[in-house]
């Protein structure tokens, strides 16, 4: 985690995850005014697209070639900063969108657990650390953010054993009132500083965390593979 967020004298970390969660899962219901929204959809020959997990409005615009790019769903759907959008929510996508593939309720749910889009590729990137870590390094890369494959996974198995839900509550920062989060053990202000648009902004989201962090060293340190410890 970063340096001047926490001094810390043990080499052992304890970290706890709040609630019951499957690792890598981030399933959330879908909101009334989601289902009102794909009924308009309907009824305007707009198109329909349910969020799955590790969508973000920049992946959406790519993938579905949307005119107007993200800004022109965020207008659609009468979203304002910061832009947050959950899995199972319903978006209304502008007039000349590609139709989203219509796959079965199961089928889909298993697929938005198990996968994550990257919005510079359109690449799909399995669920897991192995996934998260090269769906960030797509998004570093559109950024021209420096970092490798290494350097990430050195420093999140230090920092929190590969845990997303990972929260140290003993430190300094936790005293403070701005525990340490996530896969790179980023605090709130750092993650808000330092966080990269297109990415999700919920601290504990692997790539948002990841793509943060990385923001972050590369500004204090040159790049995240020359941290070897606290930073």
């Amino acid at each position: 985690m970063p340096r001047h967020a926490r001094k810390t004298t043990s080499r052992s970390r304890r970290f706890l995850a709040g609630g019951a969660v499957t690792v890598g899962t981030f399933a959330l219901a879908c909101t009334a005014a989601g289902t009102a929204q794909a009924a308009a959809a309907t009824t305007t020959g707009k198109t329909a697209y349910t969020v799955k997990a590790g969508d973000h409005l920049t992946s959406i615009a790519r993938s579905l070639h949307v005119p107007g790019g993200w800004q022109a769903i965020a207008s659609a759907n009468h979203l304002t900063s910061p832009y947050i959008i959950r899995t199972g929510q319903v978006l209304t996508l502008p007039t000349g969108s590609a139709p989203a593939k219509t796959v079965s309720t199961k089928a889909a749910s298993t697929k938005a657990a198990s996968t994550s889009t990257s919005s510079s590729t359109g690449k799909t990137y399995t669920n897991n650390l192995d996934g998260w870590i090269k769906h960030s390094l797509a998004v570093m890369a559109e950024h021209k953010i420096p970092g490798t494959y290494n350097g990430i996974y050195r420093n999140i198995m230090r920092e929190s054993s590969g845990n997303p839900k990972a929260i140290n509550l003993w430190d300094s920062n936790a005293v403070k009132g701005t525990p340490s989060k996530g896969l790179l053990q980023v605090i709130q202000p750092t993650f808000d500083t330092y966080h990269v648009p297109g990415t999700s902004f919920d601290i504990y989201d692997p790539v948002a965390n990841i793509t943060a962090a990385c923001n972050y060293a590369y500004h204090r340190y040159g790049s995240i593979d020359n941290v070897n410890s606290a930073y």
